[in-house]
């Protein structure tokens, strides 16, 4: 099982291709001393990123600098990365937080849709409750370390998830242990 990483903060190398960062999340399929190469990926790589790229719709921008593109358009690099990395279960820590609200919803739209129809399983960290009931399949909510709820979308609304910035601390009411449906 792999696992592939979406940060908060991209970690993308500005000066370099936006091909070339995404072929770095493919490196662990490459043999080592190719790898070790600073000048191409090979070229197998490069089309598979190139692939990946295309999910995200970003493939006309592949041999622009990556610092050239806009904070969402580097998300969505980031995304090309993690699926360049053939990762069968990707954590997203607070993917949207440096977006505007378009570019917010489109990061979070291209992460359900990834995760549905490649059968990857996307956990997400994020602090706007209505991104977590418009795109996650499941909610769970964690207060002071533990989870306070742990539901269906569909099962969960905005008062719900509100109790859990509640200050007062002796507040018991945002604790529910309903489990989501195996």
């Amino acid at each position: 099982v792999g696992t592939a990483m979406i940060f908060q903060k991209v970690h993308l190398v500005p000066r370099r291709s936006v091909l070339d960062n995404v072929c770095a999340g493919g490196l662990a399929h490459v043999p080592r001393w190719r790898g070790l190469s600073t000048l191409t990926f090979p070229t197998a790589l490069r089309e598979e990123a190139m692939g990946c790229l295309r999910r995200v719709g970003l493939a006309d921008r592949a041999h622009d600098r990556a610092g050239s593109l806009s904070g969402g358009q580097q998300q969505r690099v980031a995304v090309a990365r993690a699926l360049c990395q053939r990762a069968t279960v990707i954590l997203a820590d607070e993917p949207t937080s440096a977006l505007d609200p378009t570019a917010a919803h489109q990061v979070m739209a291209l992460l359900r849709d990834i995760a549905r129809s490649a059968g990857i399983t996307c956990v997400c960290v994020v602090h706007q409750p209505e991104l977590a009931l418009d795109y996650c399949d499941t909610v769970v909510g964690l207060r002071r370390g533990r989870v306070a709820f742990n539901r269906p979308a569909a099962q969960t609304d905005l008062a719900t998830i509100s109790r859990l910035y509640a200050t007062d601390t002796t507040d018991t009411a945002a604790t529910d242990t309903t489990e989501a449906p195996a």
